[in-house]
């Protein structure tokens, strides 16, 4: 039980300032604008989108009941032909209505873009996470290189609109640091 809780485990601090994805994990603002802003052709691939239960950690983050299914979102952002982030989010059913109306038919379009629309949206502190391959997103982030890495540097926030919450997970993959900082 005790590796179990580590692997589910996100911290507050980022890592150590030598670690080449800081810059990347601390960014307060929107990572589609930054990535639009440093890479000439940006797309949103390999949608999959569908109810589901989020993993323990998640639905207690978004207030969830361990049985209560949410969207679950997964799309990978493209510089070019190379994926540079996958990123997983968890919209529970009840943050579809109302002011959040709509995210469930996003498409090939950014998250970001909606999130960062209004500054009535609040966002809960960034959490961090190095994935190991024992880690339940790492395969999935990974499941597009041809070379899987030793881990994988994640960050995480939950945003609110009218007390309606939605994390979000952002898996940043080596490619991102061919991207300047």
């Amino acid at each position: 039980m005790k590796s179990a809780h580590r692997i589910l485990n996100w911290y507050p601090r980022p890592p150590q300032p030598g670690c080449p994805y800081r810059h990347w994990l601390t960014d307060q603002g929107s990572l589609t604008q930054r990535i639009q802003a440093r890479c000439r052709a940006f797309s949103v691939r390999h949608v999959t989108q569908r109810f589901g239960k989020s993993v323990q950690d998640e639905a207690k983050r978004t207030g969830l009941q361990p049985r209560q299914y949410a969207l679950l979102r997964e799309v990978f952002l493209y510089c070019g032909e190379t994926p540079v982030v996958f990123a997983h989010s968890v919209l529970p059913k009840s943050s579809l209505r109302g002011a959040w109306y709509g995210l469930g038919s996003l498409g090939n379009k950014p998250l970001g873009a909606a999130l960062f629309s209004t500054p009535r949206i609040k966002r809960t502190p960034l959490e961090f996470k190095k994935l190991s391959p024992r880690h339940p997103l790492y395969h999935r982030a990974c499941r597009l290189l041809p070379h899987k890495p030793a881990h994988l540097w994640a960050r995480r926030s939950v945003f609110h609109l009218h007390g309606k919450p939605i994390l979000v997970t952002e898996v940043f993959l080596p490619a991102i640091l061919e991207l300047r900082p």
